[in-house]
């Protein structure tokens, strides 16, 4: 199969909805890139997830609202064309006021992804992990939101909401959020840096849409497994940032060993061979293709 999605857009986004409806906890790596998110899809994940820290870090930037909604709509385009999973991406505070917000919501839509999530940070934002944080007046993150939907077209695009409230209002005051951004329209509820499992069972307790876990490392929430989250009726696993430190962890030693050692001979073990980089990417697949297109002969004259 060559590397490119065999799936449309609407049939991803209905899948996306009916996995959220299922009652099972969906596992969302975040792709660090177009090939690692066919890997996430190898490996057996449900969903896919593009971070506005990774697509940042990416260009060299910090997470402090310096991309604009083009540059994450393009990145996020070469990635759903070659994944048949539903892809969520982090669309900041909408790059803007409520009308930011709905064309947003659009870009993304044609961008072919399953959903996105708006947080209610000022804008720009920073870091959700971040001390420092300043939130929106809770009824200008309901406009945003109500603002993308209005301007959603396809009803199964899911148009999550997050709230970073909890550390600088308080945990009430953010599942209070989480109620008036449901009731402005939002399909989940994305709680931000919370605490430990009390909080996320208060969350659980309190709103009855889908509630994602955001599972990053060397932040303000404990890496909960799994079947902990299944148990406290959490829907999506988020790794928002994890392939992304993974790779920058191998690079950072790889670079170190090849100048101290003049030579990457001792990497050599540790690096993805070849043969299976070929394989991902489906040369063989390219091969076949190629050649049954030209498998004829041109008549005579033409």
């Amino acid at each position: 199969m060559l590397l490119h999605t065999r799936t449309t857009p609407a049939e991803r986004r209905r899948a996306f909805r009916q996995q959220l409806a299922s009652g099972r906890l969906l596992r969302m790596p975040g792709a660090l890139n177009p090939l690692s998110a066919r890997l996430i899809q190898e490996h057996g994940f449900e969903a896919a997830y593009l971070s506005g820290a990774v697509l940042a870090a990416d260009l060299g930037l910090p997470d402090i609202g310096l991309t604009t909604a083009t540059e994450i709509a393009a990145r996020a385009q070469q990635t759903t064309r070659v994944t048949d999973l539903p892809v969520l991406i982090d669309a900041d505070t909408g790059f803007g006021e409520p009308l930011n917000a709905a064309r947003t919501a659009q870009l993304m839509e044609d961008a072919g992804l399953a959903g996105l999530h708006l947080e209610d940070q000022v804008n720009p934002k920073r870091c959700g992990h971040l001390d420092g944080k300043t939130v929106v007046a809770r009824e200008e993150m309901a406009r945003r939101i109500r603002a993308a939907v209005d301007a959603r077209r396809d009803p199964d695009f899911v148009l999550m909401a997050r709230t970073d409230a909890r550390s600088v209002e308080g945990l009430d005051a953010a599942i209070e959020r989480a109620k008036a951004y449901v009731d402005a329209g939002a399909d989940a509820i994305f709680p931000e840096a919370l605490a430990d499992e009390s909080e996320y069972e208060a969350f659980r307790t309190a709103i009855d849409v889908p509630l994602l876990a955001n599972l990053t490392e060397f932040g303000k929430t404990p890496l909960l497994d799994t079947r902990t989250l299944e148990n406290l009726g959490y829907n999506i696993a988020l790794y928002p940032v994890t392939l992304l430190r993974l790779a920058m962890g191998a690079a950072e030693d790889g670079l170190r060993t090849l100048a101290a050692e003049g030579t990457q001979a001792s990497l050599l073990p540790r690096m993805q061979t070849r043969s299976r980089l070929y394989e991902l990417l489906g040369y063989a697949d390219y091969t076949a293709f190629d050649s049954a297109v030209f498998d004829f002969t041109l008549p005579p004259g033409t």
